[in-house]
């Protein structure tokens, strides 16, 4: 009998036996192409033996022999025995390997299909049974545990081996929340306890305040609500993706005011979003900078910045423009740098307000040009919005005033993220990124070069550099300085030490005397990879901290994952086919493996501090990116046109006055999915005394990611960072399922968790109204995040 008859037989005698042999045989050829490639490219020879097998298992089920069973079984125990060297009993790295094999393999077992195979080898049967029991067995180990977890514990303030509370300890936030991180330590701690582990879950929702500021036509796709509110007295501050500043009574959530700045909405903008305003009031005898009495209007006002470049300065109270503040209650931010194109500054961030001087960074437009706003770091007089110093990171005199001869900068290192203060040492704690193009530094001046990515310690007063502390030299993978650094004091036998810790996108925190910049925890410089693209040069060593979630091996092609063991095949090949050499491998026109990738370890919303405790609460993230050098052609010329116009961060990037583009992307498998394995988000504990990680679990589901909604606790990336109160509670709503979630900070078992409306890419905030304690949370969603958008801000209180 010909193949060709054979096969009209079995499709006729046994159509779900021949159906069975195309889908194995298709599976076969599909394993056996991409194995073959995955192999020349040096990565595991798996995939082409199992190609070869599902085809040998094909070819005997065509012939209907009871011996595909046992070619069958040996497949998947060798599938099994692989997975295991490879992956160890990590359920969701085994789940990929074998959740196409072992269910074909029950189905092959099923007697309208094992019933139509000659002889009846009962032995066959019986193996591939048993191999699957072993499948089962392995499925249970593997979910008895979870080897990325560290499980520990935080002693009770008051207990054998506890730190006890004392009055050294920096304060709070308490009845109330006065600046982004609770204080302008940004610890984001309340000392609030009403709330405790023994009662959080009964939290209900007290009340719901809808803005109505919603993504129009004409908005650019990362739109974002990431606002932290404020609450002074009986009022809560916080605004809206287009910076309308809403004023609600703190207690009922009705709206007191609200301030339109009349943002434009603008497709160039490569943000719209507000992160929070600041607060300031008139002390009692208070004077301006220049020593004169402070002016009687506004005893207490609200900055916000605008994504359109201008600061507002509004009576606390009432929403009335400060008229003794520049002009007529604002000022432009834009004056002072050459460049002034609307969308290429921004203000994106709270200012720090300080007893005398504002503080103000922002936010310039990412890998567009070389020719873009300066991001000066500027000191104005609180009062008169008058310009009192500057701090231009890639002068070389960084505190030159401009003039009708001087601009500042242009490209120079900003500040889009959050600053620290504290006035007792009479210093402000800036974070800078990277000069702009942020991929490539070949034309980078040694004066932009000093304080790219860095820590800058900077006079209140003057704008004058104390200190300073670079994270990554020479940085050519967008590692910016992104969080709030945090400000406490360590308790130890030898005495108090101000210190600050500062979040990096490396995954690195790294932890400094504030004083005087001196590290408290090590951060040596190591050898990093080496080989620039051509025109440029990199720095022979980085610094990695002591104290880092940074992993501490290189990624290998065992680690890339999917949602099958095809898409899995495609990231290994992808993994291959990109440069990578480990943290600090070089932008490449071969592309090039960025882990962690820009996205950040660590982003905006920073980590949390419980001075009492002395512990800190982090939500690190591990999602690696893919960089590609673009050389200029006809899809990536060397000037700007209307095919290539600002307005994202991803895709291809012009950076214009660079001789090449960069294509930027996370590093996604076929389906869309992560290639790199879970955990993609954990939060955990640090212990202060001796910096390290006491306990540490996945965070969030794929509920709102997957097509059907999964509660699958994989750990998902987050942006927006946890908060932490004296009633031993933290709270976080950052991750991309759509949930508010409350964890024990003694082992950081989750306590309660309710569903939001919309995604909560922001940091929450507690206060105290009327004798209650509530927690807040805005929930806007975040448009390149993918989460859904909302309006909300919704407060919870016990009953």
């Amino acid at each position: 009998m010909t193949s060709m008859h054979r096969s009209a037989d079995l499709f006729r005698n046994a159509p779900l036996l021949g159906v069975t042999v195309v889908i194995v045989a298709i599976m076969g050829l599909c394993l056996t192409a991409g194995g073959a490639w995955l192999a020349v490219l040096g990565g595991s020879l798996y995939y082409l033996v199992a190609g070869l097998m599902l085809l040998l298992t094909a070819w005997l089920l065509a012939r209907r022999r009871a011996t595909a069973l046992a070619v069958y079984a040996a497949l998947l125990l060798g599938t099994i025995a692989w997975a295991i060297f490879e992956a160890g009993f990590d359920f969701w790295s085994l789940a990929p390997r074998g959740d196409v094999l072992a269910p074909l393999g029950v189905w092959l077992l099923l007697p309208f299909i094992s019933g139509r195979l000659e002889p009846h080898l009962r032995a066959a049967r019986w193996a591939l049974g048993l191999v699957l029991i072993v499948a089962v067995g392995v499925l249970g180990v593997s979910l008895a545990r979870d080897r990325h977890d560290i499980a520990g514990t935080i002693p009770e303030i008051g207990t054998t081996g506890a730190v006890a509370a004392s009055e050294s300890a920096p304060p709070g936030a308490g009845e109330n929340w006065t600046a982004y991180g609770g204080t302008g330590l940004g610890t984001r701690y309340s000392s609030l306890g009403q709330i405790t582990k023994a009662n959080v879950k009964d939290l209900k929702l007290a009340w719901e305040f809808r803005t109505g500021d919603h993504k129009g036509p004409d908005d650019p796709d990362e739109i974002t609500n990431q606002a932290t509110p404020l609450k002074i007295g009986d009022l809560l501050y916080t605004c809206s993706p287009h910076q309308i500043v809403f004023v609600l009574d703190a207690a009922s959530g009705k709206l007191r005011w609200k301030f339109d700045p009349q943002v434009q909405h603008n497709k160039a903008f490569q943000h719209m979003t507000c992160r929070g305003v600041s607060y300031h009031a008139t002390k009692p005898g208070a004077v301006t900078a220049d020593g004169a009495p402070a002016p009687g209007d506004c005893p207490e006002r609200i900055f916000v910045p605008t994504n359109d470049g201008r600061m507002f300065a509004l009576d606390a109270q009432t929403g009335a423009p400060c008229g003794s503040f520049g002009n007529h209650g604002q000022i432009d931010l834009k004056q002072g740098s050459e460049i002034q194109t609307l969308g290429f500054y921004e203000g994106t961030s709270p200012p720090v307000t300080t007893d005398k001087v504002l503080i103000v960074g922002g936010a310039v437009i990412d890998n567009y040009s070389d020719r873009v706003p300066s991001g000066v770091i500027r000191g104005f007089d609180i009062y008169s919005g008058r310009l009192i110093w500057a701090f231009d990171a890639g002068n070389p005199d960084p505190n030159e005033m401009p003039s009708a001869s001087h601009h500042f900068t242009a490209a120079s290192p900003n500040s889009w993220s959050i600053s620290a203060v504290d006035e007792n040492l009479g210093l402000v704690y800036v974070p800078l990124g990277s000069s702009s193009p942020d991929i490539w530094g070949g034309g980078r001046s040694p004066e932009k070069e000093r304080y790219d990515s860095a820590m800058v310690a900077l006079d209140i007063m003057t704008g004058k550099l104390r200190w300073s502390f670079q994270n990554v030299h020479h940085d050519l993978w967008d590692m910016d300085m992104p969080s709030q650094p945090s400000l406490v004091d360590l308790r130890s036998s030898n005495g108090v030490t101000p210190a600050i810790y500062i979040p990096a996108k490396t995954g690195d925190i790294f932890v400094l005397d504030r004083r005087d910049g001196h590290q408290l925890v090590p951060a040596p410089e190591k050898p990093v990879p080496q080989g620039a693209a051509s025109g440029d040069r990199l720095a022979a060593t980085q610094p990695f901290s002591d104290l880092s979630f940074r992993p501490r091996n290189m990624l290998t092609d065992a680690q890339m994952w999917g949602s099958t063991m095809f898409d899995q095949l495609a990231c290994r090949i992808k993994f291959k086919r990109l440069r990578y050499e480990g943290p600090f491998t070089p932008p490449s026109e071969q592309g090039t493996l960025v882990f962690p990738g820009d996205f950040g370890m660590f982003e905006w919303g920073g980590i949390a501090i419980d001075p009492q405790r002395q512990i800190a609460i982090a939500n690190p993230q591990s999602i690696p990116f893919v960089s590609r050098l673009v050389p200029r052609g006809k899809d990536n010329p060397a000037a700007p046109n209307a095919t290539h116009p600002p307005g994202t961060e991803l895709g291809v990037q012009p950076m214009y006055g660079a001789p090449y583009g960069v294509d930027l992307g996370i590093f996604l498998s076929p389906l869309g999915i992560p290639c790199l394995a879970p955990p993609w988000g954990n939060i955990a504990a640090i212990d202060l005394r001796t910096h390290k990680v006491v306990w540490q679990h996945r965070i969030g589901t794929i509920r709102d990611q997957a097509p059907l909604p999964l509660p699958f606790k994989l750990g998902v990336p987050m942006l927006g960072g946890p908060i932490v109160t004296a009633g031993g509670v933290i709270f976080i709503t950052g991750t991309m399922d759509d949930y508010i979630r409350a964890f024990d900070v003694s082992d950081g078992k989750q306590l309660w968790q309710d569903r939001l409306p919309a995604g909560g890419q922001a940091t929450p905030m507690t206060y105290q109204a009327g004798g209650k304690q509530y927690v807040v949370t805005v929930d806007g969603g975040h448009g390149s995040f993918g989460t859904k958008l909302g309006d909300y801000v919704r407060a919870y209180a016990l009953p």
